[in-house]
Order: structure tokens, then sequence, then C-alpha cells
């Protein structure tokens, strides 16, 4: 192996010469045959059961609801399935999942040029400038850290925050005079191309003198020690363009961020072991806290300005899947470090604000429907821009299949023969296909003393793990009607503008959760009385799907306020290893993590 190519047959191997083509393409018909299994059975078992008695109207329309939204869920199991394999299985070597990775223990300094670009819109200054200063000490002391230069890439169009960030810029390079030459501020006069327009810009001016770069948002965190590993594996295998790193939440005093990144996090731990292993050299991106190789993404990735107007026109939104699809397409790979690096970011602080990033998300992905037929796109990563399509197709078709559920019991057929234990074995299944992926990142920390020991111990462990199920179908039910509805507003032309987010815990006010989520409350209010009429048992065994759109006003006020999320972190529930063992980087600029501590 010579800088990381193989000696064998280029055309046998991926472009970096990490595996096997034909390897790959094993494991890929392997997991489609799986998901076809997994899906067919599901859809075959609903449509014994609604065949009983004869199909009416309201049948066909539940069963085709539900073939609309299961690929989500069935991908999802899938993915943890083989992850779950993976994980319980330590004897398998790390080549398992892909040669690069034993790379990642080395730490030698990298050969080329980096970048650390961050990329800033109306946010805090003080917030944005602390992290990457944080990042530049935590990379002071590596080796190569005289090749590294820091951006701060600004779009911002409030004056007054603009005046701040300048004044931030003009203290951190008076406090570190040495190193001034590489510390750069730059604010556009316009937001030409939003975020992917601001980082062409960076390559235009400056790519040149870089090897690499590394994106991060204004909440992005990473340390130094991840940077280096993840740039010497570039400098191993050329062929790289896009190399992600597995981003988790940080400690906060946020009830809704604490206890949503303690489940998406063990929920990421078996999908995106899984989902790396099949999708190999045409993995994800997500848009920040990954290095990227400069050269190729200038010439290849810029993205096209989609004719017609926003919503579906316009500058696509979410930039980040098509220029990974982009730098496939141009003979890199793009891959996924799949374990916990030292990659930070910070989740939304309410439901409402995670729903207003939902909405910004669905948008720019919907987007992707005109780009499906883009020349020259490999297979996978074609699949890739549908699956993030398939995130939000399927929401409004599971409230539908709710709703239609409840009209079921009073359509006009024989019900005396319904199959109900064939019914409640199947509605089980597909619930626990659901939670999957939070299962088995539970198990998988469970089973390891060691482990759970990271997340507070067993009993805090066990007790974070149901507050926080309970939480996540209370969460799913707000969430699936408000994106329901905003897919029928992008229908009619409706559009959403990608603005500042709110990083920071607050309280919310009655008024503004009553405006945001009466309809939940109403269609909740509807439905529960619908199923009580029809089917009282019915009703009951609703409620894990049905209870949170009757508790969203509640949910959103109790998991928006401080204390309640001051007294999580005192009882160290839904903590994670960073609050048990404070990280360096993240006691530099979290209050939350000096308090918890």
């Amino acid at each position: 192996m010579i800088n990381g190519q193989s000696n064998f047959n280029s055309a046998a191997m991926t472009p970096a010469g990490l595996q096997p083509a034909r390897s790959l393409l094993l494991r890929r018909l392997a997991f489609s045959a799986l998901c076809a299994f997994i899906y067919i059975g599901l859809v075959s078992t609903l449509a014994t059961i609604l065949a009983v008695g004869g199909w009416t109207w309201i049948d066909w329309l539940i069963l085709l609801s539900f073939a609309v939204t299961a690929p989500w869920s069935v991908l999802g199991f899938a993915n943890s399935l083989i992850g779950a394999w993976l994980c319980f299985r330590p004897h398998l070597p790390g080549e398992t999942v892909s040669s690069l990775f034993p790379k990642m223990t080395q730490c030698d300094g990298p050969k080329g040029r980096i970048a650390i670009v961050m990329t800033i819109r109306n946010e805090d200054p003080a917030r944005a400038f602390l992290r990457l200063r944080t990042m530049k000490r935590s990379l002071d002391g590596a080796d190569g850290a005289v090749n590294i230069t820091y951006f701060i890439l600004s779009d911002t169009s409030d004056d007054e925050i603009a005046g701040r960030e300048t004044e931030a810029f003009a203290s951190w390079t008076a406090e570190e005079p040495h190193d001034h030459p590489r510390i750069f501020y730059r604010r556009r006069a316009d937001n030409e191309g939003y975020k992917a327009g601001n980082l062409h810009d960076f390559c235009e001016r400056w790519g040149a003198d870089f090897e690499y770069f590394v994106p991060l948002d204004a909440d992005s965190l990473m340390t130094g020690e991840t940077v280096i590993k993840m740039a010497h594996a570039m400098d191993a295998f050329p062929k790289i363009g896009i190399l992600q790193s597995l981003v988790v939440g940080m400690p906060t005093l946020s009830a809704f961020s604490r206890i949503f990144q303690f489940g998406m996090r063990h929920g990421m731990r078996a999908y995106t072991l899984g989902c790396t292993w099949w999708s190999g050299d045409c993995s994800q991106f997500w848009g920040h806290n990954a290095v990227l190789r400069v050269r190729p993404f200038h010439m290849h990735c810029r993205l096209p300005e989609l004719p017609g107007t926003p919503p579906w026109g316009g500058p696509i939104l979410s930039h980040d899947q098509v220029e990974a699809a982009l730098m496939r397409r141009a003979g890199f790979e793009v891959r996924v470090v799949p374990t916990e690096t030292g990659s930070y970011e910070d989740n939304p602080p309410t439901v409402l604000e995670f729903i207003r990033r939902d909405m910004r998300w669905c948008q720019g992905n919907m987007q992707y429907a005109r780009l499906l037929n883009m020349p020259g796109l490999r297979p996978t990563s074609r699949f890739q821009l549908l699956w993030a399509m398939m995130m939000f197709v399927g929401v409004p078709a599971g409230t539908l299949f709710i709703l239609l559920i409840a009209l079921k019991p009073l359509a006009p057929k024989d019900h005396s023969d319904f199959p109900q234990g064939l019914a409640v074995s199947a509605y089980v299944t597909f619930l626990l296909i659901s939670l999957a992926p939070k299962i088995i990142g539970y198990l998988d920390v469970a089973l390891a003393k060691t482990e759970v020991e990271r997340f507070g111990g067993q009993r805090l462990f066990v007790i974070s793990c149901i507050a926080e199920l309970v939480f996540s179908f209370l969460l799913g039910a707000i969430t699936t009607l408000r994106t329901g509805i905003f897919m029928f507003e992008l229908a009619v032309g409706r559009s959403v503008c990608w603005t500042a987010q709110a990083r920071d815990t607050a309280s919310l006010g009655l008024s503004a959760a009553c405006r945001e989520l009466w309809p939940q409350t109403m269609f909740g209010a509807f439905v529960i009385c619908l199923l009580n009429f029809s089917s009282p048992a019915l009703a009951l065994w609703s409620l894990p799907l049905t209870a949170g759109f009757m508790l969203a006003i509640p949910f959103a006020l109790v998991t928006s306020r401080p204390d309640f999320g001051r007294f999580l972190a005192r009882a160290r529930l839904c903590s994670i290893p960073e609050e048990i063992v404070p990280v360096p980087e993240i006691a530099a600029i979290s209050p939350s993590q000096r308090k918890i501590s």
C-alpha cells in the first residue's frame, strides 16, 4: 500500500483503494434485500389484517399511507440491525467497516495546510468566536499547528451584530498578535448562495493556499486531536474528498435538548455504524464538523441554481448531501467516521426551535426531487438524496394513517372476525422497529459496565432511557403534524427563510406555545374523541402515537423551563460522558458544563 492506494487493479477497488468494489456491492445488495424483506413483511401483514371482512375505501387508504410512511422506519431498523451485529461482535477487525478507521488511531501532524472555517449569519459573536478560539487553543499544541489557519466568514445582515463581530475579531487578534496572520475575518455584502455560497467564496479567495478545510457552524466544536487524526487519514488516502465525523450533542441546561440529544446519541450508535458499512464511499455529509479536500470541492461541488422561485426553485437550502453526491461523481470518496471522536454541536433548546429547524431541512431536502436525474451521479448517491426526501415524505402519510385508523371502526364492514391478536402483534412490532436504533444503542451501553458508568451508572441510565422513550413519543406526534402541514404549505408555494437559530435556554410563553401548537392539540382531541366513540380499547392502545398531540402545549412549556433543565442536570438524568468526565474544550466554552460539574 503506497499513499493509501492498493496494489490491486484500481478498477476493482473504490477510488481511495479502501475496499474492493465487489465487496461493497455485495453489502449494498444484502442491505437492500434486508430492507425489502422487512418492508414486504410489514405491508403484507397489514394487508392480511385489513382484508378480513372485505376491503373498504378506508382500508385501501390505510394500506397506502402505511406503505408510504414505513420505509424510513425500515431503513433505520435495517441499519441498526447491521450496526448491532458489528457492535456486539468486538472480535471483528476494524476493517469490517473500512480499512480507513485504523488510520484514525494515528496522530501525526498533517502534511497539507488546513483552514478551519466557521460560517456565521446573525449569530451571537461572543459565542461563535469563543468556540473557534477554543479550537485554536486545542490545536496549538499539535504537530503542524503552524499550518492551520482560522477563518470567520460572516454573512450577517444586521449591522449591530456585524459591529460586535468586528470587535470580537479585533479583541482576538490583539490578544494573540503573533498569530494575527493566521486569523481572518470577512463579511460578505450579501448572502448569495447561503452557506454553500459563503464556502465557495472562501475557496475562490483563499482555497489555493490550503489542502483541506474544516467547515463549522456557529455551534460547532471539535477537539484538536480529532481534527489532526482526520487530516492524517486524509493524507493517507488522497482520493477521499470528504471525511465526516459523527457529531454528538454537548452538555446543556436546556431540558428539551438534554433529553433529545441523549436519545439521539444512542440512536446514532448502531445506526451510523450500519449505514457506514454499506454506504462506504458514498456516505453522508452533514455540512459541518468534517474535513474536506479544497481543490475537488471548489472544482466539482458548486451547487446548481434551480430554475424558478422558492420553495422548489432558487438556491438549494440543504447543500450538504448534494455536495457529497457531486464529490463522489468527481471520483473522490465520501466517508463517515461512525464512532464518537470528539466532535460536538448544540441542539435546539425548545420544541418550537426544533420545529423551525425541521421546516428548513424539509424545504431544502424536498428540493432534491429536481436533482435525482442529475447526470453522472452514483446510484448510491441518488439513493442518499431520495432517502433525505423520504425523511419528510413519509411524515404526512403517517399522520393520515393515524386519522384513518380512528375512522376505520366506523366503516360499513363486518368486524366480528377481526384478528385482534395479529393486529396487536403487528402494532407492537412496528413500534419496536421504529425505536430499534435507540433500543440497540441503549443495550450496547447497558451491556458494558465501563460504558454505562460513562453515562452516570446503571440506575440513572435506565431511568434516563425510559424518560427519553416517553419524550420521543410525545415529540414525534408534535413534529409529524407540523411537518404534514408544512408539506401542504410547500405544495402551494410557501417558503421559509434560513435565519439565525436560537441556541440558548429560554422559557416559552404560554401564548407562543398555544399560537404554534394549537393544531396538534385540536387534532389530538378529535382523534381521541373519535377513538373513544368507536373503540375505547383502541383509544388506549393508540396513546403512544396520539398522546403527544393532546400534550403538545404542556410538553413544550415544561421542557423549555430552565429550572426543569437544572433539575435534570443536578440529578444526572440524561447525562452524557462529557459531564461525567469533563472535556477541556467543552469546559472552556460551556457555562452549563461548569455549573453541572
